[in-house]
């Protein structure tokens, strides 16, 4: 380099023939790394346990009623266009998006109500609305503080491969300091709203990273700017829609689907992966190969763990009720976030303590607000979320407890204005983290390893492991973690390793 430009560090790929690459699981992770490696001229192969692409983004059909299981809520559609991008198509081509006015509706013990806008005017006036003018001004000055994070992190330490923690020095890091990056996020959003109702709007967040929000670290502010700022969306067809368009668009450019075709072990010679064997007996030869399921399935196919001086900690799991009833509610908005009275009481049960929420917080979502045709006619539909310890943690005994405790959160609701909930529903599925442990998730958790600063950036699970020269990580468990905008650069991350496309972290 010339003119005193600083030199770009290298990111580790993988080194020699890179042609041919299976991609095991057709989850979104999967997809993203698929499209862009296809985009990048290698032939592609995704191998899926499943009949069908999405992943956990999963549905079930019953009863009429068209059932997303896994993540409701879609944000940074841009991330979408990229991946779809590396093949010429678009979000236009596959996805009919609609952005949610608002957002998320939050809804407090107390009876009051706030609408969560992503449009600024919108938002500072509910604040004023809800809370006077003080807090509408302290509104203004937050979002600006969790845009300046998320300009500050997403280039540099979310959507960038690091090989080491030298990677974080950079002059973003000092960046990141001086914006508080590195304090807790609770206390932050503190410093910006002093009413408890509008700090939990901005922080309840930190939940999806696995970690209570006075525990958190400030950066993941990022979050929240993803919802209440940069928007909420959903495809019509609902979520698994997102996996359907993805897999099109990837076949469309020639990468080839296997489904209903579990992966039993992949052959080695020396430390490159030669082929994956799947449990029909077949033989599929690479050159390369991108493993997504969870991180504990993807080291025994590996046959190494890679050793690190604290095990790893899992997030926290949760409950899903799935429910389709007889009759609507049409006051609820597509995402309402129904808070409890307690609230740090409760974390500490479900992250410490080992026991669920006694005065729980929950997520319900109504998609048949935005989308009827997902119900029959006159029906509707909910999925209601009520986090809980993982099974590492504790809890009861989910095979007996889960009846009681879906009666329970059948009754909170019914207490917090869907009254004659219980009546109503006449199709329903309940999954608890037992479920989600059967389907093969580390503890019984969808939301994989936490976000505790020993495992984020440079300190979580490396995409390359050691001892392996041609195989890849990408999921939720790895860089950069959980959540849907997460799990599409993690794709693009593990095909970068492959490539060489990527941005090293720390490079402009």
């Amino acid at each position: 380099m010339t003119g005193g430009s600083a030199r770009v560090p290298r990111v580790r790929t993988v080194p020699g023939r890179t042609d041919r690459v299976v991609v095991v699981g057709a989850g979104l992770s999967g997809l993203a790394a698929a499209l862009h490696l296809r985009g990048a001229g290698r032939e592609v192969t995704v191998v899926e346990r499943d009949a069908h692409p999405g992943g956990r983004a999963g549905r079930i059909d019953i009863d009429g009623f068209r059932i997303d299981t896994g993540p409701t809520v879609l944000t940074m559609p841009d991330l979408i266009d990229e991946a779809l991008g590396a093949v010429g198509s678009s979000v236009g081509d596959v996805l009919d998006l609609v952005p949610l006015a608002p957002a998320y509706r939050a809804a407090f013990a107390d009876g009051t109500e706030v609408d969560v806008h992503t449009g600024a005017e919108e938002m500072a006036a509910e604040v004023r609305r809800v809370a006077g003018p003080r807090e509408e001004a302290g509104y203004l000055r937050l979002r600006a503080w969790l845009s300046r994070l998320y300009e500050v992190q997403m280039r540099r330490f979310i959507d960038a491969n690091f090989d080491s923690p030298l990677g974080l020095l950079t002059p973003d890091l000092a960046r990141l300091a001086a914006a508080g990056g590195f304090g807790r996020l609770g206390p932050a959003i503190g410093r910006f709203l002093a009413d408890p109702r509008l700090q939990r709007i901005f922080s309840f967040q930190a939940l999806y990273a696995g970690v209570p929000p006075r525990r958190a670290m400030a950066a993941y502010g990022v979050i929240a700017y993803m919802d209440t700022v940069a928007g909420v969306y959903f495809p019509r067809g609902g979520m698994r829609a997102l996996g359907d368009g993805l897999a099109g668009a990837a076949a469309k450019a020639g990468v080839s689907f296997r489904y209903n075709e579990p992966v039993r072990g992949l052959e080695r010679r020396g430390d490159r992966i030669t082929a994956v064997l799947t449990a029909h007996g077949d033989r599929i030869p690479c050159d390369a190969v991108v493993l997504t399921p969870d991180l504990p399935v993807s080291y025994r196919l590996l046959g190494r763990v890679p050793w690190r001086a604290v095990p790893l900690r899992f997030s926290p799991s949760a409950v899903v009720l799935h429910a389709g009833t007889a009759r609507a509610w049409p006051r609820l908005h597509h995402h309402t976030i129904s808070f409890g009275a307690a609230w740090d009481r409760t974390f500490d049960e479900i992250t410490r303590l080992g026991r669920t929420m006694s005065d729980p917080s929950l997520l319900i979502t109504r998609p048949t607000a935005t989308d009827p045709a997902l119900a029959p006619p006159g029906h509707d539909l909910f999925y209601v979320l009520a986090p809980t310890p993982n099974l590492r943690t504790g809890g009861p005994d989910w095979r007996d407890a889960g009846p009681r405790y879906r009666d329970a959160l059948v009754r909170t609701l019914e207490e917090r204005g869907l009254s004659g909930l219980g009546a109503a529903i006449t199709t329903e599925r309940l999954v608890t983290p037992h479920d989600w442990e059967r389907q093969g998730l580390a503890f019984g958790t969808p939301f994989a390893t936490a976000h505790t600063f020993a495992q984020t950036g440079p300190f979580r699970p490396r995409n390359l492991v050691s001892g392996t020269a041609n195989a890849v990580l990408a999921g939720c468990g790895t860089t950069p973690g959980v959540g849907l905008p997460t799990v599409l650069i993690s794709g693009k991350l593990a095909a970068a390793r492959i490539t060489g496309a990527a941005r090293p972290a720390g490079s402009r």
